[in-house]
């Protein structure tokens, strides 16, 4: 059996607990004492850790992607960067918050959303560093975060098994072996038609040595619960105060009391040794009285694609190859001139960006620039 271990706690060998994190990400909405409500209760309703998400924005997004403007329900701002920026806290206000759950007696940690970010997290002492599906194909940041003694999660939303294939032989050329993937679904509130859950065995046979687990986004609670007794050894679940809150997260993340159900019920599959081997799918959907939301969730996995409700996603937060310096015309694409952001438009998508290197441009690049295949001589 895989193990993994974040502190003193051990994932994935027989008899270990399924660790549960409450994802707060920014449904704190940019308030720290919010954030701290959010703290005490996932706390209190027996969460193993809770989740933020730190991101320097310049450095996660290009100018244009920060500058377009960002009026809808759920802004903060009147531009995507002023929005983000309302919703960031600063790596004093996440030491603050770290010492609160602390405090309290529950694993503070978060998601590295680009390398600055990812040096912040690094000098906080953390016990795991997240990295989520929007920097899966992200090898650049992948590579450095290989390198780093703390154990990592990895998301694996809007991403190809191809993909998920490089993660893992990322974490084995640099050694690494305390990281776990999660299987996720990048659309928000998934369908249960969506979140094929059968990918979580898929992962597990293609991979054995590594801790599975599971990030979901449905609004159906007990899709979760299928997860677990489907092998997953991780859950990840947003959490929030109120669903009707401003925010776009809201809707797929789960109350506090639906959150306490979730894990009640993990729990009583841990203590009636349930979760000693993956469950059958029949037995599932026995166990569930034949329920179609329960049904539909599992799929018919042969693979891991793209799916077609996770492209919006992909399209907003994916990350692309842009420029970081001007290029003139007939230069060659290298680390030093290429990096990997959130763009507007968008351009190559990030795991194209060993395509690119050593080849010359066809014209003259701005700073910042996204990279379109047309712009690289002889690209294919």
């Amino acid at each position: 059996m895989p193990s993994f271990k974040i502190g003193n706690f051990s994932i994935g060998s027989p008899g270990d607990s399924i660790f549960i994190i409450a994802e707060i990400g920014q449904n704190h909405q940019g308030n720290i004492e919010k954030a701290k409500k959010l703290i005490d209760e996932a706390k209190k309703i027996g969460c193993n850790c809770v989740k933020f998400q730190k991101s320097c924005l310049n450095s996660k997004f290009t100018k244009s992607a920060l500058d377009r403007p960002y009026t809808g329900h759920n802004s903060w701002g009147n531009t995507y960067g002023e929005h983000k920026a309302f919703l960031e806290f600063s790596i004093d206000e996440y030491k603050i918050l770290q010492k609160y759950s602390n405090d309290l007696g529950i694993f503070f940690s978060a998601s590295a959303m680009d390398e600055v970010s990812l040096d912040d997290l690094r000098s906080m002492d953390l016990p795991f560093i997240k990295i989520g599906s929007g920097d899966a194909n992200n090898f650049t940041l992948l590579e450095k975060a290989s390198k780093i003694q703390l154990p990592l999660i990895i998301s694996t939303g809007m991403q190809t098994m191809s993909t998920i294939e490089n993660i893992v032989q990322i974490m084995r050329s640099s050694s690494k072996t305390n990281f776990a993937l999660l299987h996720c679904v990048s659309s928000y509130p998934t369908k249960p038609e969506d979140c094929n859950l059968l990918t979580i065995q898929l992962l597990q046979k293609k991979f054995p040595d590594v801790v599975i687990g599971y990030s979901g986004h449905e609004v159906v609670p007990y899709i979760s619960e299928a997860a677990v007794l489907l092998g997953a050894k991780i859950v990840e679940r947003h959490i929030t105060l109120d669903k009707k809150q401003k925010g776009s997260d809201h809707l797929c993340s789960l109350t506090p009391n639906e959150f306490q159900r979730l894990i009640k019920s993990i729990r009583y599959y841990e203590d009636n040794k349930l979760l000693d081997v993956p469950q059958s799918t029949q037995f599932i959907i026995d166990h569930f009285n034949g329920d179609e939301n329960v049904k539909k969730s599992l799929g018919h996995v042969y693979g891991r694609d793209i799916l077609n409700c996770e492209l919006d996603c992909r399209k907003k937060l994916g990350k692309s190859l842009v420029t970081s310096k001007e290029i003139r015309k007939g230069e060659i694409l290298t680390l030093k001139n290429i990096m990997i952001k959130v763009s507007e438009p968008p351009g190559l998508t990030a795991e194209r960006l060993k395509d690119c290197l050593g080849k010359p441009t066809n014209k003259d690049l701005k700073i910042d620039e996204p990279l379109q295949a047309e712009d690289i001589f002889e690209f294919k």
